[in-house]
């Protein structure tokens, strides 16, 4: 499994969603995105799941984090459902029918859920489970040691650990009714500093510099 197994989706809703996030999101978060996009397809394949939409997938998981940042930052809902109705508006504008345009939404809120059942929602499942190991460190030792080195060298955590951790927080304390506050009770911002990544990541970087 490498990186060039897992192509880009070659559409106006793909170039809209990374160009959207390149434009509103820092470099960390953005890349954690794409690091998330690439988890996600990997896990598919290493869980057989078929069938999924990588167009709405790729969209999904490049704006899962979009509703944090200030110009769509929401003063009610939490910043998944902001996201994902960012998701909904780009979606649009590309010429989605109403239901995948919805489908959308449904994946970038079930990204915070616990759990996902696949056979529900097998995109929603697929970005949970990636964003989990990304932000949590859950399944390390799933997925190709060096595809895992060769994604953190392409797309390097940097700061995402502080500034994940500290966006969340805040979230929590404005929105306290949301899934940021189970993240931050569940100790989201221990768990990011924790995360195997981050030592994996510097060790590839060390190394492509070596």
């Amino acid at each position: 499994m490498h990186l060039v197994d897992i192509p880009v989706p070659d559409t106006l809703a793909a170039r809209g969603a990374l160009a959207l996030a390149e434009q509103y999101q820092t470099p960390a978060i953005t890349a954690h995105a794409l690091r998330s996009w690439l988890w996600a397809e990997a896990f598919a394949r290493i869980d057989g799941i078929t069938g999924i939409d990588h167009e709405l997938l790729y969209v999904a998981a490049v704006l899962h984090d979009i509703g944090t940042v200030t110009e769509f930052d929401n003063h009610t809902i939490s910043y998944e459902h902001a996201g994902g109705h960012v998701g909904v508006a780009l979606t649009a504008g590309a010429g989605w029918p109403r239901e995948r345009r919805q489908r959308v939404l449904d994946v970038v809120v079930r990204h915070n859920w616990p759990s996902v059942d696949p056979s529900m929602d097998a995109e929603g499942y697929l970005l949970e489970t990636a964003t989990a190991l990304d932000i949590s460190g859950a399944r390390p030792d799933a997925l190709p040691a060096a595809f895992i080195a060769e994604v953190l060298v392409a797309y390097p955590r940097g700061a995402l650990a502080a500034e994940f951790g500290a966006c969340v927080v805040d979230q929590a304390t404005r929105k306290p009714d949301t899934a940021a506050r189970r993240l931050v009770d569940g100790g989201v911002v221990a768990k990011l500093a924790a995360n195997p990544l981050e030592r994996l990541g510097e060790a590839a970087e060390a190394e492509r510099n070596s």
